[in-house]
C-alpha cells in the first residue's frame, strides 16, 4: 500500500495501554476520518523502516502527504487536521494487541506523558 494513499495518518504504540486509550481519544476527536496503524503491524513496521529512523519506536507520529512529525513535534499539525480533515469515516476500531500490568501503572503513565514532551522528530518526505 502506498504512504500516500493512507495519509492522515497517526502511528502508535499498538503494544502500550496508555498509547492505545491516546490513539482512541484521537480518533473519537477525528471522528474516525484518520488512518491508525500499530508500530507493531506489519504495515507499521514497512513504514518504520522505509520513512521513518531508527529511534522511531520512542514516540507516536502523525504523517501528512509531506512530512512526517513525531513526539511533540507531531501535536499542533494532528489537532490542525483534525480541525480541518473532512470526509467519510475510515478507521474501523483500534485494537490493543497486547499489554502487560506495568503499562497501566502511574511510572509508566509518567514515563509516557514526559517522553511525549522530550521526543521531537521532523521528517521531509519530499525527497523520499
Amino acid at each position: 500500500m502506498d504512504l500516500k494513499e493512507v495519509t492522515p495518518l497517526v502511528i502508535y504504540d499498538n503494544e502500550c495501554y496508555l498509547c492505545v486509550q491516546f490513539a482512541k481519544f484521537v480518533n473519537f476527536l477525528a471522528k474516525g476520518r484518520l488512518h491508525f496503524v500499530g508500530h507493531y503491524t506489519d504495515f507499521g513496521k514497512q513504514i518504520r523502516e522505509s520513512v521513518l529512523d531508527s529511534n522511531a519506536l520512542e514516540m507516536f507520529w502523525f504523517i501528512d502527504s509531506n512530512t512526517a512529525y513525531g513526539g511533540r513535534a507531531a501535536l499542533g499539525p494532528l489537532f490542525s487536521t483534525i480541525l480541518n480533515v473532512s470526509g467519510k469515516n475510515i478507521q474501523k476500531k483500534i485494537v490493543q494487541d497486547s499489554c502487560e500490568l506495568s503499562c497501566k501503572s502511574p511510572k509508566a503513565v509518567f514515563f509516557r506523558s514526559a517522553s511525549l514532551l522530550t521526543h521531537s522528530k521532523r521528517i521531509n518526505l519530499r525527497n523520499l
